[in-house]
């Protein structure tokens, strides 16, 4: 009878530790930065740095060119307070700088922090400019802190030096807000090894949407300023755009932010077409897709997909604007698996010819990558292929995606279950002129 007491005290002093401050690891609330991670602020010779802090503390980054020894160079910034919509109500302090006069391809050491505790030290390439260089990418959705596949031999292959960047495809720990944004702070450290190393560029899943997406938008540093829901930068040969789909399925937070996002696409896609000259890739990443072929009820396995086709079939549907201003490429996830269509538009497929399907294709390419690895496993497919459906692979692994230059692109699928076999590999050809339209 005696042991009642003594559980009732124990609760009570663990919601008086959580309650009073104590925000990650055991101990005293920390200067300490931790969850550092890069993004790409759409300026030549840039890189934000980002970290947590668990008290205020100064916001600053010393980096250098030499291995070792001291960092010469110095770059200030700012921190925001970001309060979760948990019961708790934890306090996370977000640090942010960016660092400018970066020389092209040279590789920088970096720690940041204040006098109040330092990070360890990190390494990373500063991205080539313009648009004569071959830019080499990981894209991936659906990575979670549990169950996450593909992680250790992603970050294998970042230290070898063989991405310039990261495309993560929306959902991300499952969930950022779970256990008051404690999954959140785990899923930040976890990808750290790879976040800290390479710009790790984002848009938001559904997986997101939690006290309107406030997690997302906290954590990452996306460029323009729509909160990293949408935004679009440059690299090398290509024009890659991010952009929400979630704005289609959580009206609550406003009809208004498809039309925004809508009106901004398509001036962004105007403005991309023009300048495709210099860079004739237009390359989309959003994370639910518009077709697919699981056997499940998604938004992909309507025939008028909410995406594809907009709201009530007819307002703002994306597959219309893409084809009209000849996007090459559209990336997606949320389908925890693997799927390579035909270059298809309003399901008719448009292959280039029957031996060369993607050289020269007649619509724009989809790849379906959601099976990174997080807790709610793989989806199955369908039994039967749709006629629009090239390749599907139902194994965890993620996607190799090398812009060679400005008529070629290079896509592999690797199948971290086959130990890094690749199990889909092709490449995508249109010419440098007269590419601006499908129509």
């Amino acid at each position: 009878m005696r042991s009642l007491p003594c559980r009732l005290e124990s609760c009570c002093c663990l919601l008086l530790l959580f309650s009073s401050g104590v925000q990650g690891a055991p101990g005293a609330p920390s200067a300490a930065p931790e969850q550092v991670h890069l993004s790409y602020p759409g300026e030549p010779g840039s890189m934000t740095v980002t970290w947590t802090t668990w008290v205020p503390a100064r916001s600053e980054v010393q980096f250098g060119l030499q291995l070792s020894g001291p960092l010469p160079l110095r770059a200030q910034g700012t921190f925001s307070t970001f309060v979760d919509g948990g019961v708790l109500r934890r306090k996370l302090y977000m640090h942010r700088v960016t660092l400018r006069g970066l020389l092209p391809g040279a590789e920088y050491v970096y720690r940041c922090g204040s006098a109040q505790g330092w990070s360890r030290r990190f390494r990373f390439r500063a991205l080539k400019n313009g648009v004569h260089w071959s830019p080499r990418l990981a894209v991936f959705g659906d990575l979670g802190a549990d169950n996450p596949k593909a992680l250790p031999r992603l970050r294998r292959e970042t230290q070898q030096g063989m991405y310039d960047a990261v495309l993560h495809v929306g959902d991300f720990a499952y969930d950022m807000d779970q256990d008051n944004a404690r999954v959140g702070d785990r899923f930040m450290r976890l990808i750290e090894p790879v976040a800290a190393s390479l710009p790790y560029m984002t848009c938001p899943g559904n997986h997101e949407e939690r006290y309107n997406f406030s997690n997302y938008k906290a954590r990452f540093s996306m460029p323009g300023d729509n909160e990293g829901l949408w935004y679009s930068w440059d690299l090398g040969p290509a024009h890659i755009i991010s952009f929400s789909t979630e704005v289609y399925f959580f009206l609550h937070y406003g009809r208004h932010l498809v039309e925004r996002q809508f009106r901004w696409l398509e001036s962004d896609l105007q403005k991309a077409n023009k300048n495709r000259v210099a860079r004739p890739w237009i390359i989309t990443m959003g994370h639910r897709p518009m077709y697919c072929s699981n056997a499940d009820l998604d938004d992909c396995k309507r025939h008028e997909s909410k995406v594809r086709k907009g709201l009530r079939g007819k307002l703002y549907g994306l597959e219309d604007l893409f084809y009209k201003y000849g996007v090459d490429l559209q990336l997606w996830a949320h389908e925890h698996s693997y799927e390579r269509l035909w270059p298809i538009y309003n399901y008719q497929v448009f292959n280039g010819s029957l031996e060369l399907p993607y050289t020269n294709p007649r619509g724009p390419v989809h790849i379906i990558t959601g099976s990174a690895g997080c807790e709610e496993l793989l989806t199955p497919f369908a039994v039967f292929p749709r006629p629009w459906s090239a390749v599907r692979v139902k194994e965890y692994g993620y996607t190799r995606l090398h812009i060679l230059n400005g008529s070629h692109m290079h896509i592999q699928q690797v199948s971290d279950d086959q130990d890094g076999k690749i199990v889909d590999d092709f490449w995508v050809v249109r010419p440098l002129l007269g590419r601006r339209m499908y129509l």
